[in-house]
């Protein structure tokens, strides 16, 4: 019998993450460095406090300021966190009802793996190829 996959099965694992104290600047580097558009922000490189998202990154325009921008200045705090074993359903369902691209996966409330509305659509794209083979016309009736 089918059933409905944990978000484990598409997650992208052992993600990248940055620290609350660091620059804007060096998170839209390690983005950049890594080709990730989402990053779990930390607090001591622990806990998870948020994520920031080279969208967040884009729309800074306080490039004028003496003071660098702080990632805790511009993530979003409170980010939605699921375990591993979360039913992917359940987690695509929030995603979209909160409007948010991304999720923060724990393993133990440890950071296992992001899922982000890319890893979505990678995983459904491959899941209807999966359904909807091509066929040489072979089938049987």
């Amino acid at each position: 019998m089918k059933h409905i996959p944990p978000v484990k099965s598409v997650m992208t694992p052992f993600p990248y993450s940055i620290d609350l104290q660091a620059t804007a600047t060096q998170a839209l580097e390690l983005m950049h460095k890594h080709a990730i558009r989402h990053l779990p922000v930390t607090d001591g490189g622990h806990a998870l406090v948020g994520v920031v998202s080279e969208h967040d990154l884009k729309l800074l325009t306080r490039a004028d300021d003496a003071e660098p921008v702080r990632v805790r200045d511009i993530c979003t705090p409170e980010p939605y966190v699921v375990d591993l074993e979360e039913p992917l359903d359940n987690v695509l369902l929030v995603m979209a009802a909160r409007h948010i691209g991304s999720a923060l996966i724990t393993r133990k409330g440890r950071l296992a793996g992001v899922f982000t509305a890319t890893d979505a659509c990678r995983s459904f794209g491959e899941h209807l190829r999966r359904q909807f083979r091509p066929g040489g016309g072979d089938e049987a009736a």
